[in-house]
């Protein structure tokens, strides 16, 4: 299958749709579809990566003729589907969309953010002005919690298939045997460190668990990653005491977030607008029971009470951090069966066969309407 993915950012900018992309990419490729990419991002020649880039503030990635060129690349590549990668604002695939349509080409929509109430908005006032949900397309979104704000913007005539985000679970498993008991509790956390994420939530959650933890229990937590609220975090460390227990250690490479892994007993994703939860899937493989919001994706493979524990305030997840430190009976059963039991979600002939479907369903919508 000949298949155009078409994505605002791409690599060599390092981030969650850039390298999710550039891995599926490289496992269609694999599984020997011919698969070419347009993005909007600058960096050196890739096989089958076309950059159509313009001068602009910051070096956003976007194109002001970006349709033009876009219909052209798509009509003389005459791809079997085209695949837009988007975010909660991504002008440059959506001109990708509309490119697919004006060239006549099935067209499927990733969508890797979940929208909040203000995208819903905006999404619905495009609508109106372009009346996108007429398109024919086929959109995907990476978990049940953000299908369905989608479903509810695009209506009935938009079909909208959950297929998660795709890794390689077998570099994170642990290694074989119980790990030994130990006094202390490691809690770990992992993700960008930007206000968007609402990260001093997460050092607030961690001060309520503390005070709800005997004296005795000793505790500590490492929250890797980096972004521009981390200066707003360690003033936040400092004015509260917490430096002595709390570390923020920086950005890791994936070797180094495997290792704080190994060393942790309890893994928090507190971000009430998680579509996915990459980190967390990568601590559940890891063994370690995941503490999340009921609300978020990450509950499409944390049960509450077996591959971890759901809340849906931030008092409920200091609650369920503070009873896995007190707990060790509760928090040693489910890091057992999160050993013994490899994560339904993430696997890449899983989401190989989801897209794979998603692609026949916008063909034969295509095809339908002719």
């Amino acid at each position: 299958m000949r298949i155009f993915h078409v994505s605002d950012c791409y690599l060599p900018r390092l981030g969650g749709i850039e390298v999710q992309v550039a891995d599926l990419v490289r496992t269609q490729r694999e599984a020997g579809h011919e698969v070419s990419v347009a993005t909007a991002t600058r960096g050196e020649p890739l096989p089958g990566v076309h950059r159509i880039v313009a001068k602009m503030p910051f070096d956003l990635p976007v194109h002001p003729f970006g349709v033009g060129h876009l219909t052209r690349a798509l009509t003389s590549a005459r791809p079997d589907v085209v695949h837009v990668h988007a975010g909660a604002v991504s002008p440059f695939a959506w001109m990708g969309v509309r490119a697919a349509w004006r060239a006549g080409l099935p067209c499927v929509v990733t969508v890797h953010s979940m929208w909040d109430p203000v995208t819903r908005g905006m999404y619905r006032l495009l609508r109106l002005a372009y009346g996108w949900q007429r398109w024919r397309l086929v959109a995907t979104t990476v978990s049940n919690a953000a299908a369905a704000p989608i479903r509810a913007v695009a209506g009935p005539g938009v079909p909208v298939r959950v297929v998660s985000n795709g890794l390689d679970l077998s570099g994170w498993a642990p290694p074989p045997g119980t790990p030994d008991r130990r006094e202390e509790v490691h809690i770990v956390a992992v993700g960008r460190l930007a206000p968007r994420k609402q990260p001093v939530r997460l050092l607030k959650l961690l001060q309520a668990a503390r005070a709800r933890v005997p004296a005795r229990i000793p505790m500590r937590a490492t929250i890797v990653g980096d972004g521009p609220a981390r200066g707003q975090m360690e003033r936040f460390l400092e004015r509260h005491g917490m430096t002595g227990w709390v570390s923020l250690p920086g950005r890791h490479t994936r070797e180094e977030i495997a290792k704080v892994l190994a060393s942790a007993d309890v893994f928090v994703a507190p971000a009430p607008r998680e579509s996915f939860g990459i980190a967390a899937l990568e601590a559940r493989a890891a063994g370690l029971p995941v503490v999340a919001r009921a609300e978020s994706g990450v509950a499409d493979f944390v049960k509450d009470g077996v591959e971890g524990l759901l809340g849906r305030t931030l008092g409920d997840l200091a609650r369920a951090v503070a009873r896995l430190c007190v707990d060790a009976e509760l928090r040693e059963s489910i890091a057992a069966h999160n050993r013994a039991t490899l994560p339904a979600a993430g696997s890449w002939p899983t989401v190989l066969e989801g897209f794979e479907r998603a692609y026949e369903q916008a063909r034969e919508l295509r095809a339908s309407r002719r």
